[in-house]
């Protein structure tokens, strides 16, 4: 089936007043499709409330003030990401981006042990390695690149710093999120996570070839508390089939899954239209409005604490 380059106008409208709490925008270390102020003008006109802004090298949450006050009305979530460049398992950071707004906290990615064991994965036959592969290359050719971030010991036991990590973000109420961790990691994590107070645990596009986590391991992260985000970029680029996504959402439940876009990559669609193109593919495959509105809507909003 040949789809549309253009979402449809049920999509735009199921999809109102959502947010996309993972994007890939400019500035940023490596060229992006769109910037912050030119996404946050476009969202505003399309009637969705707003967006989370990733970094996998820097807290962004005082450039999500600057863009809030450039555009009136679009609200824009401040994020840290726990790779070297801040130091990895750095409280402090932690603190700090909490202080100035911050509301996403995820763990490695760039630089997750789970990446690092990984530099030579093989995706899919016509499938591109992320973006990000290319800067990690070159910081390696540098002799700069830092060391793998690890989150549990050699028993499988979260590390001391991850717990320190975790107080934080209970202290604050953050939301995690695992990054690009690995299947065990992720376990071990989640439990810390409820066990330390975190109240909002989101296991990032489980079906991406770093995580591969089969149906089973969902729902058994589901029952343990957490919320499986399903990123659009993952299926759309061939790094998963969208069969498997219809799958694992059926198993686990709408209400226990977040429809995100991880866009920005100049090959891919716009940003804006992303939430509502992955709409399309939900309704093309049966799944109701009220389904979709939990998981773009509903879901977002709560995790963005927008209805607080």
């Amino acid at each position: 089936m040949t789809h549309a380059s253009e979402p449809s106008a049920r999509a735009r409208e199921l999809v109102r007043s959502a947010y996309d709490l993972h994007v890939h925008v400019g500035p940023d270390v490596m060229t992006r499709r769109i910037d912050d102020i030119t996404l946050a003008e476009r969202f505003l006109e399309l009637g969705l409330s707003g967006f989370a802004l990733k970094s996998h090298y820097t807290s962004t949450a005082e450039r999500a003030q600057v863009v809030e006050r450039a555009v009136a009305g679009i609200d824009v979530v401040g994020t840290l990401t726990l790779n070297a460049a801040v130091g990895g398992l750095n409280p402090l950071a932690v603190e700090i981006a909490a202080r100035e707004g911050a509301r996403i906290v995820w763990l490695p990615t760039v630089d997750a042990v789970n990446e690092a064991d990984a530099r030579d994965r093989v995706y899919p036959e016509g499938v591109a390695k992320p973006l990000w592969a290319s800067i990690q290359a070159e910081l390696r050719e540098q002799g700069i690149e830092a060391a793998p971030v690890a989150v549990i010991d050699r028993d499988g036991a979260p590390l001391p710093e991850l717990l320190s990590v975790l107080a934080v973000i209970a202290r604050h109420g953050l939301v995690l999120a695992t990054g690009h961790l690995g299947r065990d990691e992720i376990f071990a994590v989640v439990e810390a996570a409820v066990d330390a107070g975190v109240r909002n645990v989101v296991v990032t596009h489980p079906e991406f070839p770093a995580q591969d986590l089969d149906e089973r391991d969902q729902v058994e992260l589901v029952d343990r508390g957490a919320l499986l985000e399903r990123c659009f970029t993952t299926p759309h680029t061939g790094k998963c089939t969208w069969e498997r996504v219809y799958a694992g959402i059926r198993a686990t439940g709408a209400e226990h899954n977040l429809l995100s876009t991880d866009l920005g990559q100049p090959a891919n669609p716009p940003v804006e239209d992303g939430l509502a193109l992955f709409v399309d593919r939900l309704l093309e495959d049966g799944f109701t409005d009220g389904e979709i509105r939990t998981m773009t809507v509903v879901n977002s909003r709560m995790l963005a604490g927008a209805d607080a």
